[in-house]
């Protein structure tokens, strides 16, 4: 079940409609229905995931940035951060170090790498005044401390979120992740590529489908070019130009693509004798500066790369010279030059494309140079899109960043691929919230020894049930510091007990009560000791303490506390007690103290209780009168209640007056 709605706010945390922890719910803090500042929250069972944390590039200052005003950064458990570009990742040291967030960030390494260089740039070259800067070098350092790197298909755990990355293509580092809480899996994308370029694998298929996917449509249902013609229109019309005697002005991205378009050129230079006295320029110096990166993480790129690199570094152009200023170029002859541009837009770009531009007067006039437009975006196309959700076959997808019409479009035709009428779509606008909700069942899985043999029905499993995050394990106790962080522990307890008596005394009263008691010598103090039941300890440390020692459990517990209570009222009877030797014992003397014992719990119980003279007790209660037998344990009485009573009674305190049979387990 799924819906789409806007709350009043994400920072107010009302009680939910329905069963607590069963909604999830995903909004777009930004790109949706929109390019730029890509940003998704996401919620599900107290847990708060933010996926990606960038600008709008049309915007400057705080317009620039997701709508951070809508939720509480204090409640954000994991950031997880797909690549490097501006408008994923630059509003990152603003969201860490100017919020109240305090929880922990996750990207790549080659990502944390070139995020450094890409932010400190664009602090350099941002036009705008100092206060609508939205962060400093100072800010983007500070974040560098608090940026955690993780490996593709690294499992890692946070609070009972787990999540890994997959490769996502696009650009060097570009992950997307697979967050997964209480069994719930959630597939964020970013921005990928399915296709393999000159140096990056295409993105990887997950091994088993999500239950959400969050999915890029920046070319709606648009289609590329195959790799090669692109390639080859590319490589033709700079050829064709330069052997007119022409120049070329190549404006790309500083990174990502940048990269791509030299490994292309330097590579057609190479076959191309006739070319090589022609030079090729890249004019960015934050581009040389990330190329360094690019030759540290050659053994993350593609096959091509990596067999490439067994004999030469690919990023070490033969043909190709970075432009460190303005004086260093000459402009002179035939050249190449590759520089670091926006994208143009609006009527510029129209008139580009069109090859004329307006003159002072407003007429329209030709333009003294040719100009070629040729993709090379390593974003999905729609035929990317569609089978990779094919595959996938996710029951949920929720399309952001993408321009709301070119969104509208894939959807409609999306439907038309599914069908089967169980997939859902979406299209949320930013701060629009998804709601979804999902059955979530509690189910513990026994490991380790307890999972050797199956169980038969209606057989018992004994073992220890540990809660990590929202999973349930059953295992064996000797098994918990295998299959956990955590491990079993004896604690021994020691009680010392001031007592001036004789330690006889002691021996003599634990043998009328418990069955087990045995004497010995300690064999390092050489004091003596009594063992009970196996269990506890009694030693005579000196002649005005005794002290007690057991490994803590409910029994040896319950058995040293009848210990102590026995040890503290022989303290308390010690000039009436006689200790009489094993030979004056007889079983006439034990009768009389058993006899003794009976009488007076019974008056206890009854108050009126008298010896007959036929040996018979009689015992008067209420006017009605029973007669006990104290040898067979008869009672006659009239009053059925009364004798119900007594015989009870007398049954209960002849079998308290015996030893206590205690064994040990």
């Amino acid at each position: 079940m799924a819906s789409a709605g806007q709350p009043p706010s994400l920072k107010r945390r009302e009680a939910p409609l329905t069963i607590e922890g069963d909604q999830l719910t995903i909004t777009p803090l930004g790109a949706g229905n929109e390019v730029g500042r890509s940003c998704v929250y996401m919620s599900y069972k107290t847990k708060t995931v933010l996926f990606d944390c960038g600008i709008h590039p049309a915007y400057s200052g705080m317009a620039a940035l997701p709508y951070f005003n809508e939720i509480d950064p204090s409640t954000i458990d994991v950031l997880l951060i797909t690549h490097f570009h501006l408008d994923h990742a630059a509003s990152l040291p603003y969201f860490l170090e100017k919020t109240t967030f305090r929880g922990r960030v996750f990207m790549t390494h080659a990502t944390k790498a070139v995020y450094k260089l890409l932010l400190t740039d664009y602090v350099k070259v941002s036009k705008v005044s100092v206060e609508d800067m939205l962060f400093d070098e100072q800010d983007i350092n500070r974040s560098m401390d608090k940026i955690e790197v993780i490996d593709f298909h690294q499992t890692v755990e946070v609070n009972g979120i787990k999540f890994w990355c997959y490769t996502a293509g696009h650009v060097l580092g570009a992950a997307m992740f697979m967050v997964d809480i209480a069994g719930v899996r959630v597939l964020y994308t970013g921005d990928y590529s399915r296709e393999e370029d000159r140096h990056l694998r295409a993105a990887e298929l997950p091994q088993f489908s999500p239950d959400i996917c969050i999915i890029e449509s920046t070319y709606g249902v648009q289609l590329h070019q195959s790799r090669h013609v692109r390639e080859k229109r590319f490589t033709d019309v700079i050829h064709s130009t330069i052997s007119q005697g022409g120049r070329v002005l190549i404006p790309a991205f500083a990174l990502g693509r940048a990269q791509e378009l030299l490994l292309i050129l330097d590579e057609y230079w190479s076959n191309h004798p006739e070319l090589h006295n022609i030079p090729i320029y890249y004019a960015s110096p934050l581009a040389k500066k990330c190329m360094a990166v690019y030759q540290t993480y050659i053994l993350s790129m593609n096959e091509r790369i990596r067999n490439q690199f067994a004999n030469s570094n690919p990023f070490k152009f033969k043909h190709i010279s970075p432009l460190n200023s303005i004086e260093d170029f000459t402009d002179v002859g035939k050249m190449l030059v590759l520089y670091p541009v926006m994208l143009l837009k609006g009527h510029w770009k129209k008139q580009l494309l069109m090859n004329q531009r307006k003159s002072h007067s407003g007429l329209a006039a030709p333009l003294n140079m040719q100009v070629h437009y040729i993709s090379f975006s390593a974003h999905a196309d729609y035929a990317q899109t569609s089978t990779f959700l094919k595959e996938l076959m996710p029951p949920n997808i929720i399309l952001v960043h993408g321009e709301a019409n070119e969104m509208g479009r894939l959807k409609q035709k999306l439907i038309t691929e599914f069908t089967d009428g169980n997939t859902k779509i979406i299209t949320p606008k930013n701060c629009q919230s998804v709601e979804m909700y999902f059955n979530s069942e509690k189910m513990a899985k026994t490991i380790g020894r307890l999972a050797e043999k199956t169980p038969g029905v209606g057989e018992t499993v004994s073992g220890l049930l540990v809660k990590k995050g929202f999973t349930y394990q059953i295992m064996a106790p000797d098994d918990l510091h295998v299959f956990s962080q955590l491990s079993t522990a004896n604690i021994t307890q020691r009680i010392t007990i001031q007592f001036a008596g004789a330690f006889g005394v002691i021996k003599h009263r634990l043998e009328q009560i418990y069955e087990s008691v045995e004497s010995s010598t300690d064999e390092e103090s050489g004091v003596p000791m009594l063992r009970v039941h196996d269990r506890v300890t009694v030693n005579q440390d000196s002649d005005k303490h005794i002290s007690l020692h057991w490994t803590s459990d409910p029994i040896s517990d319950m058995l040293s506390d009848s210990i102590v209570a026995l040890v503290l009222n022989i303290s308390r009877e010690i000039p009436k007690v006689v200790i009489q030797s094993e030979a004056v014992k007889t079983e006439e003397e034990n009768g009389k103290k058993v006899e003794k014992i009976i009488h007076a719990l019974l008056v206890s119980l009854f108050g009126d209780v008298r010896l007959g003279e036929n040996g018979k007790l009689t015992i008067s209660v209420d006017g009605n009168v029973a007669y006990l037998d104290k040898q067979s344990g008869d009672v006659e009485s009239e009053n059925e209640g009364l004798k119900e009573r007594v015989k009870t009674a007398f049954r209960r305190i002849q079998s308290a007056v015996k030893p206590i049979p205690l064994s040990a387990p």
